[in-house]
């Protein structure tokens, strides 16, 4: 059988064109950012990692939180129902930062008088093959209408050298732009995210585990000072993991770690006398003179595997250089 050189012209076409389709990847290698009204889609070679959502919430989230092997490594509830997940806490939501007590009011929670943390302007959405950057404002605005204060934050998202792992940095910096301000010792706290339900410690599908820099487990975590934690467990058949790492430069580091059986996961150096069970409760209060600022940096490590698969504390090791 013979065929013209056009046929087989218009094959190599299609085949290019069907290698396109089939491989988003080959595409769009890199990180791609995508701004929208409410959100901030963010696609690492081509497949969703998570979004950035900022408008008309209490305070910005990213949701959800795709990791290696393109799993869901965060709870789903309150965005959306799905089975087997618990609906407690409507505030934690997938991955967020949040303080329970700053100037005497409420920004962790979203229950009665609560505070939000209001969208400002983008200064920066960036896409590109190695990295992609977000750089935001917000205001901290009291139930009252009081703005505490301000911030400036930047989430970087990094293009994996492996299949395997998935990077992402988030750096705040708050201002004491409206007065002197007082981040108040309480465990409500406050670089966080909330498990996929089977990656939890406890709980009717629960088979997670938990581990710290210092090789504590579990539930003796919670409440204990480390350079980082890792929270590992089952997603869709694969073991799967979020480490969170504290920048050494933070204030108070190694932090403190509010990592409950349930989910919950946080760096929080502000609840001392909770984590230590002191009797002052004014212990681990920390005050930002007027017109100056903090700032915080952590980093998530979304990994294959427990701990020692994932090498966490070499690649924290790589993180703090």
């Amino acid at each position: 059988m013979r065929f013209g050189i056009g046929f087989v012209f218009l094959a190599l076409v299609s085949t290019a064109r069907s290698a396109d389709v089939g491989s988003p990847a080959a595409s769009k290698p890199g990180v791609q950012l995508t701004q929208l009204a409410d959100r901030v889609r963010v696609e690492i070679n081509g497949q969703l990692f998570t979004e950035y959502i900022f408008k008309d919430v209490p305070r910005p989230y990213c949701y959800p939180l795709i990791g290696p092997g393109e799993v869901a490594m965060t709870r789903n509830w309150p965005m959306k129902n799905t089975p087997n997940e618990e609906h407690d806490h409507p505030h934690h939501r997938s991955l967020w930062f949040a303080i329970g007590e700053l100037n005497g009011h409420d920004f962790w929670s979203e229950q009665k008088a609560f505070g939000k943390t209001v969208h400002e302007d983008f200064q920066e959405v960036k896409s590109g093959k190695k990295e992609g950057v977000i750089r935001e404002r917000n205001k901290w605005v009291a139930a009252d209408g009081t703005v505490v204060c301000t911030d400036e934050r930047t989430l970087r998202f990094y293009a994996p050298d492996r299949p395997s792992e998935r990077l992402m940095d988030f750096d705040i910096t708050l201002f004491a732009s409206n007065g002197e301000l007082t981040f108040g010792d309480t465990k409500e706290g406050m670089m966080a995210v909330r498990l996929a339900p089977t990656m939890r410690l406890k709980g009717k599908v629960g088979q997670g585990h938990i581990v710290n820099s210092a090789g504590v487990r579990d539930a003796q975590t919670w409440g204990k000072r480390a350079d980082w934690c890792d929270y590992y467990g089952p997603v869709e058949g694969k073991t799967v993991g979020i480490a969170i790492f504290d920048h050494p430069q933070n204030p108070r580091h190694p932090t403190w770690w509010h990592v409950r059986d349930y989910g919950l996961f946080a760096a929080n150096p502000f609840g001392q006398h909770d984590f230590e069970s002191l009797a002052n409760k004014t212990a681990g209060n920390l005050v930002v003179p007027a017109g100056k600022s903090v700032t915080f940096r952590y980093r998530f490590y979304l990994h294959e595997g427990d701990d020692q698969q994932a090498k966490v504390a070499e690649k924290y090791a790589e993180y703090v250089k």
